[in-house]
């Protein structure tokens, strides 16, 4: 009733369009619902996310999936997890608190970030909370060279960075660079963003483990069991069995079934910021036809004082 309340409120305001929303959303309600029951979890829900890859029982899962993504030289041999939660130099200063957070065997500290709803400066946020693991490597009370260790900040996200951008590529890594020489500055500073709208392979398609990850990320929760070129992936094996609602205590299923509802409570999210950004986009659309329109008689109007000078 109260979802109902707020989708009434939306069609009052927007009109039609907003009913398409409706139907939309109320798809996915209707799709996570289905996941309560049976199938595999959605890692794209807070629980599920952490289940897979932050549980250190699964962390050869995180390995694999890092390696597929970040390409380190040599690979990820080992990994530890760290406290996500950082805290700044002083008490009353800002936390960041990541998904997860994790140091590699050569002492890289790699940020993993899973975000559903679009945010406002999203890279800055992503800047923000990377500064946190370089501050913290300062040595204090000793002399200190200012060596750092590399820091990575992967970030997965369920929208596009840049809505209006027309491009199918839906991976970036930023590094610092001379914007003349385009050479890379420093390189212990990575950012990745994997934007999973923008990943449209069908599964015929996949051609690498990164592929795969990509495809399994965004639709595990819609299979019904483990595809056939993957059975004999050990990595994808034991995922799927991880992912299993079946194999879930009833603890765990309260767990993943609130991690649901605030996934559907995100998706109402990503609707109203839908409708805004269009609302915004059809009153900026307004403004340049009469700017258009303005511009248009400024300009014959200019012409008819020009010939009656000639004249």
């Amino acid at each position: 009733m109260a979802y109902l309340k707020i989708f009434l409120a939306i069609i009052k305001k927007h009109g039609t369009f907003a009913f398409i929303y409706f139907y939309c959303i109320m798809a996915k309600i209707e799709e996570s619902v289905t996941d309560k029951l049976s199938g595999y979890i959605n890692l794209l829900t807070d629980f599920g996310f952490k289940r897979i890859f932050g549980e250190e029982a699964n962390k050869d899962l995180l390995i694999d999936f890092l390696n597929a993504v970040l390409k380190i030289n040599g690979g990820i041999k080992k990994l530890e997890y760290g406290n996500p939660e950082k805290q700044g130099r002083v008490i009353k200063d800002r936390r960041a608190v990541y998904d997860l957070y994790c140091t590699t065997g050569k002492g890289e500290r790699i940020i993993i970030e899973m975000q559903k709803v679009p945010q406002t400066h999203y890279s800055d946020r992503s800047l923000y909370y990377a500064s946190f693991p370089i501050q913290e490597q300062g040595v204090k009370r000793k002399v200190w060279d200012f060596e750092l260790t590399p820091v990575i900040s992967v970030n997965i996200v369920d929208f596009r960075l840049e809505e209006e951008r027309e491009t199918d590529k839906y991976t970036s890594y930023i590094k610092l660079m001379d914007v003349e020489t385009k050479e890379v500055f420093y390189d212990k500073l990575l950012f990745v963003y994997l934007e999973l709208p923008r990943f449209t392979k069908t599964i015929d398609r996949l051609s690498n483990n990164f592929d795969r990850w990509m495809y399994v990320l965004q639709h595990l929760h819609n299979m019904d069991d483990i595809p056939v070129f993957l059975m004999k992936n050990r990595i994808f094996k034991k995922l799927f069995e991880q992912a299993k609602v079946a194999n879930m205590t009833k603890a765990e299923i309260t767990a993943y079934n609130k991690s649901l509802k605030n996934s559907i409570d995100m998706n109402i999210a990503k609707m109203e910021i839908g409708l805004a950004k269009r609302e915004l986009r059809k009153k900026d659309d307004v403004i340049a036809k009469k700017d258009n329109t303005i511009a248009k008689q400024n300009a014959e109007i200019a012409e008819l004082k020009r010939q009656l000078r000639v004249k």
